[in-house]
């Protein structure tokens, strides 16, 4: 198994075995810190950070010091050709004739897909928008099986920002595959997003349900005083030792052995119009008085970090708290992935398990779109097509590549319409069983009626399913 020449965008980039494989190495990076400055000598990594960033980006550029390359960079958008009107696109060809990986960080859901599309050498998504966070979310795994030992059962709260918190989502997928169950806290209006939810239950069996707020009273309380439920991620197993399906009754007994560990985050400001008023009114808060209650008895304390008013400085003492060592496991982490994807290093793995069988890809120039507003294909639409998977067929569901948004167009018609000829090019209602006959390569699909007229076609008698008098005969 390698890695060598391998994107890191999204969690899904790795399997678990090849996470294992390089929390394995990483391992042996942090007793050997200082005899790795070989392992990538006259490497060169460029560093494109234009959001904020002080421990990714440092982190990062740590590493490849520490593994004997060089890292050029790049910080503010305005400094470069961006600000200009360059396109992501050939500001990742023309660095990747500069360096031999690239890290970046962009405002832009899908951001980090587009530069991997055209820069030629490895690319690693340091965090794009609200989307995902992949590298922060193994630090994350690594310190929970460093202090927990397995990740396979245990119970994790994720509370604050899940809404905007791009750790939280990437966080949240491996958890679920993992074996993990969690539970949801988030802040009043900072949900989950159900493109997450959805993603979760639908594609890694998990059943969402609610808890009563005396499972875990102390949280409750931080999360809205008297709340009487908190969202639950019931995770179907991953392992053949688990129950087939948690029930109400087995969560309970599960919290009753208390909360492994609880995840803080901030509010992701940049991301909200939300006044600091507003947001001291509802937001969590963890401090001394949280971690009293007796379902946090062995709770690892655990945040991303920057934090700002949601986990309080009197926790820091706190032997449970270990964010300074999440982010100090940053940098062996990283060594450990750079290393990988450059072909320096290797770990003798068993095969990667077969997965399923990856959904159909939807690409045309026009169509269905994204609709939304901070994805990079959005932005960059003079010259990336819309593109989506196809994850649903009842209903028609396309999940946009790039920011994982998903729409669900209304009609459709085949790119080889009947006998093709002008009278048969003709469009009809996505319900009709017409959906099913045409090939998956000739699938053209619209979201009004004006949309598909506007592209030469006409309603057939399949166009009106789904209306009041429509019909599929």
């Amino acid at each position: 198994m390698s890695l060598t020449k391998r994107d890191l965008v999204t969690v899904d980039d790795l399997s678990n075995k090849e996470i294992e494989s390089i929390f394995s190495l990483a391992d042996q990076m942090s007793d050997t810190l200082y005899e790795q400055s070989e392992v990538c000598k006259g490497k060169i990594m460029a560093s494109l950070f234009f959001e904020p960033s002080t421990r990714t980006r440092l982190s990062f550029e740590a590493a490849m010091h520490r593994l004997g390359g060089n890292v050029i960079t790049a910080m503010d958008v305005k400094a470069t050709s961006l600000a200009k009107g360059e396109s992501i696109a050939d500001m990742a060809r023309v660095i990747g004739s500069y360096a031999d990986i690239m890290v970046i960080r962009h405002p832009w859901e899908g951001a980090a897909k587009v530069a991997a599309e055209y820069a030629g050498i490895p690319v690693i998504n340091a965090g794009d928008g609200g989307h995902e966070h992949p590298t922060q979310t193994l630090c994350d795994l690594f310190s929970l099986k460093k202090e927990k030992g397995a990740i396979d059962g245990l119970n994790i709260a994720l509370c604050g920002d899940l809404k905007y918190g791009r750790t939280i989502h990437s966080l949240t997928y491996a958890l679920a595959r993992m074996g993990a169950s969690i539970i949801f806290c988030p802040g009043d209006g900072y949900e989950i997003p159900d493109y997450v939810v959805k993603k979760l239950t639908e594609e890694y069996g998990g059943e969402l349900r609610k808890i009563a707020a005396n499972d875990v009273p102390s949280l409750a309380g931080v999360v809205s005083g008297d709340k009487a439920e908190l969202d639950a991620l019931y995770l179907t197993p991953s392992t053949p030792h688990q129950p087939a399906l948690l029930t109400d009754i087995g969560m309970r007994v599960d919290l009753k052995q208390g909360v492994d560990a609880l995840y803080v985050t901030r509010l992701q400001k940049e991301r909200t119009n939300t006044s600091d008023d507003d947001v001291k009114k509802s937001y969590p808060v963890i401090d001394k008085k949280t971690l009293k209650g007796k379902e946090f008895k062995e709770t690892l304390v655990m945040h991303p970090l920057p934090r700002v008013d949601e986990l309080a400085y009197e926790v820091d003492s706190d032997p449970r708290s270990i964010y300074f060592k999440q982010a100090a496991r940053g940098v062996p982490v990283r060594m450990a992935l750079i290393s990988m994807l450059l072909g320096a290093k290797n770990i003798e793995m068993p095969d990667v398990e077969a997965g399923k069988a990856s959904p159909p890809i939807y690409q045309r120039e026009f169509g269905a779109r994204c609709h939304n507003p901070n994805c990079a294909a959005v932005h960059e639409a003079r010259y990336i097509d819309p593109k989506f998977a196809i994850v649903n067929f009842k209903p028609l569901t396309l999940r946009c590549v790039y920011c994982e948004r998903e729409t669900q167009p209304k009609y459709m018609a085949s790119t080889k319409w009947h006998q093709g000829t002008i009278e048969n090019k003709l469009y009809h209602n996505v319900q009709s069983h017409l959906l099913a006959k045409i090939d998956t390569s000739n699938m053209l699909f619209f979201e009004s009626e004006e949309d598909a007229k506007a592209h030469g076609f006409k309603p057939s008698r399949f166009a009106e399913k789904g209306k009041k008098g429509g019909t599929d005969q």
